[in-house]
């Protein structure tokens, strides 16, 4: 899953560029415009309340994809978040100032995780549902963890990532007792920390009995180990333009072959093996349906192999106005996150009014949503895409704004934004 080591340069043989890498950021912007693409169909779109979208039993060809494409987000954001600490490294920042930098931002993060994100996400603060465990949390997470790990050398720190990333689907089989609602069994203290480091999915009580739920949905195993995968390959940022680009246009096409060469194999990589169906293209979706929950091996060379083939648009993708409005949500991606949440949400609640149907499970959150949802709750496909688009548009020139601030205020405190 990670490149070979690549050793720290002296500084004489390599330097960071000075400026930003385009490509980071135009990468970073497209996964994040994605991301909305999902979040407005989780409160927007009528079948997000009922099934998964990706079960090909009960999906359309278009719910499917929709769905699909946004499994690139998260792997590329974190990815993306280990390379941008690498960076930092290579730029001059002193060991001991990154991992602090690292261990507060990290920390930062949880607390948005559990507060600003739980508030706009669920609009409600009914605290007996504390949140969910999702992207922001594991980028805080990691985070931590790599705050420790950048005292090893780059070869070691390569190494824990392949090993969190290829090895963790041997853990599947591993199972706790889940907790199934009030009245029900409270998982011991080993099994919540089982389920937090990589069983998925749970609605956890996490003081026992009677305390705060939390929904798991990004155990920590894999994501930790995909963060120290993209630190360890920030040294092929560090090349000049075209040996960059080459090198990570490699790199992400060998990530793309193995994992064809796997999922073929049907042997390792994915608790999901892949399956006939009644077409051609129905077995195309079947082989890419990879897991997501916690993400498997196969799951993040699917999504990380493309997305390093992207560096090939560095310098080239940036020059219509789409690619400068990507590189510049790129360049803001915690501030355009936990807007993007309420931005998101307030579609559906506008929409449902304007139809005029009931909004009261719009302000419910789980385990109440989406069980309380009435029978004509949510919209067509379509209407995800016009509610997307708007929110897209707002965040634009939210963003813009935001993006000339920092520009303006070299601020130490704007770094956690």
């Amino acid at each position: 899953m990670t490149p070979p080591a690549v050793p720290d340069p002296p500084p004489s043989a390599a330097a960071a560029p000075r400026g930003r890498i385009e490509s980071i950021d135009l990468l970073r912007g497209l996964v994040m415009v994605v991301m909305v693409l999902d979040h407005t169909r989780d409160f927007v779109h009528a079948g997000a309340l009922r099934f998964d979208p990706t079960d090909l039993t009960q999906t359309t060809l278009a719910l499917f994809l929709t769905r699909w494409v946004t499994h690139f987000c998260a792997p590329a954001f974190v990815f993306l978040a280990g390379t941008a600490a690498y960076l930092q490294k290579a730029r001059g920042l002193p060991r001991a100032a990154l991992s602090r930098f690292l261990l507060t931002r990290g920390l930062w993060l949880v607390l948005l995780e559990f507060t600003v994100v739980r508030g706009g996400t669920w609009f409600n603060l009914d605290y007996s549902f504390l949140g969910v465990a999702q992207v922001i949390w594991v980028l805080g997470v990691s985070m931590v963890a790599l705050s420790a790990l950048v005292y090893l050398p780059l070869a070691a720190i390569a190494a824990v990532g392949l090993a969190m990333v290829a090895l963790h689907n041997g853990l599947d089989g591993v199972r706790v007792e889940e907790w199934h609602g009030p009245g029900s069994a409270v998982p011991g203290l080993a099994a919540r920390i089982w389920i937090l480091l990589h069983q998925p999915g749970s609605l956890v009580p996490i003081a026992g009995a009677g305390g705060p739920i939390v929904w798991v949905v990004y155990p920590l195993v894999p994501w930790i180990g995909v963060m120290a995968a993209g630190y360890a390959c920030g040294g092929l940022y560090t090349r000049e333009g075209p040996r960059r680009v080459q090198w990570l246009v490699r790199l992400g096409a060998a990530f793309t072959v193995l994992f064809v060469a796997l999922r073929l194999s049907n042997l390792y990589g994915d608790p999901h093996p892949w399956s006939a169906q009644a077409t051609p293209f129905w077995t195309l979706l079947s082989f890419v349906n990879t897991t997501k929950y916690p993400p498997s091996l196969l799951f993040l060379l699917m999504t990380l192999g493309p997305s390093l083939l992207l560096a090939w648009l560095d310098g080239r993708g940036v020059r219509g106005g789409a690619g400068r409005a990507l590189v510049m949500f790129g360049r803001v991606p915690l501030f355009f996150y936990l807007l993007q949440w309420p931005l998101a949400h307030a579609a559906a609640v506008g929409a449902t009014r304007l139809a005029g149907k009931d909004t009261g499970y719009l302000f419910s959150s789980p385990p109440a949503f989406p069980a309380t949802a009435p029978p004509d709750a949510g919209f067509p496909l379509g209407v995800v895409y016009v509610c997307w688009a708007a929110v897209i548009v707002v965040l634009f020139f939210v963003c813009r704004w935001f993006a000339d601030v920092k520009r303006r205020n070299p601020s130490p405190l704007l770094r956690y934004l």
